[in-house]
């Protein structure tokens, strides 16, 4: 009597789910919706500067993908109370996980990339 050989079968259906959750997951890439929040303060130069960056970032790779939200702390400093922000300006990157800030002008494109997780790194 000739046994099915199930524990093969069974393996290749694991292979066939993990197949369809690592394509799931390269298209997802690509419609994960960001939300981020940049602290400035007020008109400064490097407020201006970050603002200016963050958008064309947005723009050129999470066009419809993201909100952005700028919160001037001179405004509205019960905003960033919560947050823990030592410098200014300050890039809180919330979803999609894991939660990441990046401080500064925003104008190192490819450490912004990196930091923001959509760019992998090398």
């Amino acid at each position: 009597r000739i046994r099915p050989q199930t524990p093969f079968l069974r393996q290749g259906e694991k292979m066939q789910e993990k197949t369809e959750l690592f394509e799931k997951a390269l298209k997802d890439k690509d419609t994960k919706k960001y939300v981020l929040r940049l602290y400035v303060t007020g008109t400064t130069v490097k407020s201006i500067r970050a603002i200016a960056n963050i958008k064309k970032m947005c723009e050129e790779h999470l066009k419809n993908r993201y909100t952005l939200e700028v919160i001037d702390i001179y405004q509205q400093p019960q905003l960033a109370k919560g947050e823990q922000i030592i410098a200014l300006p300050t890039l809180i990157k919330k979803l999609p996980a894991p939660l990441r800030k990046i401080i500064g002008d925003l104008s190192d494109r490819e450490h912004l990339l990196y930091g923001l997780d959509i760019k992998p790194k090398p």
